[in-house]
């Protein structure tokens, strides 16, 4: 499924879920989950990092752009000097954000930084593009924040900013996130997408989905084929381990080579496969109760409580999520009844 420069796995909120309706889901990997999908004669127009003159902000951008592409051998846990890594697994961050976040609905972060400062309901404040590139640290690389002000921070605000040339702030990128399939009417069925992941992932993941390295452990290579969990993976608070997020983006970019309009599998398939890989163990962040102040914008499929709805976490998990939506809007016009 996922490769080498193209992908963190399905996912990694992914996160690095992730931004605007759903914010890459949670805060994670950057770009919204529900984008609208685009009309065949809408033009995907990408600045050409090729055309930028070779001075200090072209070489700022540049090395933004390496950051994105080449994360874990650039400030991964494997680097040589240990005041370098800042990451805390060897994806890199196009592992969620293909082709160094370019790709049409493949997460892409092309038109993100006029999104920002925007409100997050993860923290329940106001959020700078800053605090979504350290969300994205935190939890999709399982690492820490970088230094405000690094290097590392001014390239990738460089290249985010690269990125939304020419975009009117606030205005729709469309082509953003990983497109919006239609959601189930019954829970996902991580046992039946054990048997989609054997014949259609565990080729390049493997079937202990503990990936292909490039080379080998302690080298900072990275992966060819990124781990889809285990303990060089997401974390358990990414965007990626929201099933809406995953079953999505697998269905518009996996295997490898598919785009969201000639996708590979099936919409039941997708929800499926994504259901049994969120399923699978991977690292532990803390203090995740912390998440949402306000539990009413939690979003429905947010794999760990508290929940303000009275469901289960088995069926935030898996689904079906239209008696979730349609608690919290009743939950909502009762708290705004009584204001």
């Amino acid at each position: 499924m996922l490769r080498r420069k193209l992908t963190i796995v399905p996912f990694v909120g992914i996160a690095m879920a992730f931004a605007m309706p759903r914010a890459c889901h949670a805060d994670d990997a950057i770009a919204p989950t529900r984008a609208p999908v685009p009309a065949a004669k809408t033009p995907w127009i990408v600045p050409d990092i090729n055309k930028l003159p070779d001075n200090v902000w072209g070489r700022t951008v540049r090395y933004g752009r390496d950051l994105i592409a080449k994360t874990s051998s650039l400030i991964g846990p494997e680097v040589s000097d240990p005041s370098r890594r800042f990451a805390g697994n060897n994806l890199d961050c196009q592992s969620c954000h293909i082709k160094a976040g370019t790709k049409q609905f493949g997460l892409p972060l092309v038109g993100v930084y006029a999104d920002f400062p925007t409100y997050s309901a993860r923290t329940g404040r106001v959020g700078t593009m800053q605090d979504r590139i350290q969300g994205c640290m935190k939890r999709s690389m399982n690492g820490k924040p970088l230094p405000p002000g690094s290097p590392e921070m001014t390239a990738m605000l460089s290249y985010l900013k690269f990125l939304s040339t020419g975009r009117p702030v606030g205005a729709p990128t469309i082509g953003r996130g990983s497109g919006s399939m239609r959601e189930l009417d019954r829970a996902a069925d991580p046992v039946k997408g054990r048997t989609i992941y054997a014949s259609t992932c565990a080729a390049c993941h493997g079937s202990d989905g503990q990936g292909q390295r490039a080379g080998k452990v302690g080298d900072a290579k990275d992966y060819t084929f990124p781990p889809l969990w285990g303990p060089d993976s997401f974390n358990d608070g990414a965007g990626m381990t929201t099933l809406i997020d995953a079953a999505n983006f697998i269905h518009s970019n996996m295997p490898d080579g598919t785009t969201w309009n000639n996708p590979t599998l099936s919409p039941e398939d997708a929800w499926d496969v994504a259901a049994y890989i969120d399923s699978q163990p991977r690292p532990a962040m803390s203090n995740l109760d912390r998440d949402f102040p306000n539990k009413l914008e939690k979003p429905v499929d947010m794999p760990y409580g508290p929940y303000a709805d009275g469901f289960s976490a088995e069926q935030h998990k898996f689904g079906p999520f239209a008696p979730i939506e349609a608690a919290i809007r009743k939950l909502k016009a009762a708290e705004t009844a009584h204001k």
